[in-house]
């Protein structure tokens, strides 16, 4: 079989499966998560032996990459700051202290439960930090919540995420270079928390002037498109510039995007669901295909214990 035709075949396969799953999901009224996730072990190497995320190389990647930043642009794009007005200060400390309490409670869990050296430990405690839009989002279209905690956990689900992946590197960075101070962490997390605040609210209010103009050269499809570019196109900058800061920009941008309130807005937040719903489809089910069920098995009952700890006492406790 062809090379390119091969990785083409992996593609169509991810995404049939995760339209699939997403279908079976919205006709059970079960998140569709859970679809997703059954459907990209069962298809990868420890299942039907199908789908081999890895033959991607550095192409699963820059897919995840793209598909993650139109993810939380459209989760930005989604929290209305009139309601999270009325939550900001438990927004503010699940943010915070809350990341806090999970990084450290994550890593003493990791390192007297499942026996991680403290370094691999932190470093686990820093990727676990993170709820996510592509988690929170469908469990909150699927069970009813009071409105203020959904808004809550929207919230979270969609700041957090770029902290945490702002949070692994600076651990990581920190891990690798062991003369690493207090106050060179903390420069780390804030030069790139920084760079992509002021990035996506440049770039956001950019992208929200414009569609507030009268573009009518321009047809409704092909303004999505244009933002879409920006979208990317921030991220782009914003990455080049610093490490992981792209995604923080991406997700102000959204949020200024919707405190412009453009003419556009709901045209422009149907065209972003439907495009995140295709990203989050094709995320898990390619991660999940590349998980090793032997690997997981291997890490014993005390990765078990781990995440239970995580679920019942670190998590209640943020």
């Amino acid at each position: 079989m062809d090379g390119s035709f091969a990785l083409t075949l992996q593609i169509v396969i991810a995404v049939c499966a995760g339209i699939t799953a997403q279908v079976l999901g919205e006709t059970l009224k079960i998140p569709g998560i859970v679809f997703l996730l059954l459907f990209g072990i069962a298809l990868g190497s420890d299942g039907l032996n199908i789908l081999h995320p890895d033959h991607l190389g550095v192409g699963l990647e820059v897919i995840v990459a793209l598909l993650v930043a139109i993810i939380l642009f459209e989760g930005g794009l989604n929290l209305e700051l009139r309601d999270l007005g009325r939550v900001s200060s438990s927004l503010r400390n699940l943010v915070t202290l809350g990341t806090g309490i999970t990084l450290f409670g994550g890593s003493m869990a990791a390192h007297w439960l499942g026996e991680f050296p403290w370094q691999l430990a932190f470093l686990y405690a820093s990727l676990v930090v993170v709820t996510g839009p592509t988690v929170i989002s469908p469990l909150l279209r699927q069970v009813p919540v009071d409105r203020q905690v959904a808004t809550l956990l929207e919230g979270e689900g969609v700041l957090i995420d770029p902290v945490g992946a702002i949070l692994a590197v600076v651990v990581l960075d920190t891990i690798l270079n062991s003369d690493a101070g207090v106050m060179e962490v903390l420069n780390g997390l804030l030069l790139r928390g920084g760079i992509g605040i002021a990035i996506g609210f440049l770039g956001g209010a950019a992208i929200g002037l414009l569609l507030k103009r009268r573009l009518d050269f321009l047809s409704e499809d092909l303004k999505n498109l244009v933002v879409l570019a920006g979208v990317w196109g921030l991220f782009g900058i914003s990455q080049a510039i610093r490490s992981e800061s792209g995604l923080m920009a991406v997700v102000i941008a959204g949020m200024v995007v919707r405190s412009l309130s453009v003419p556009e807005e709901r045209m422009l937040r149907r065209f972003k669901g439907q495009l995140t719903m295709l990203g989050v489809s094709v995320l898990f089910i390619l991660l999940a295909a590349d998980l090793s069920l032997a690997s997981i098995l291997a890490l014993g009952w005390g990765s078990v214990l781990t995440v239970l700890c995580l679920m019942f006492l670190v998590r209640p406790l943020s």
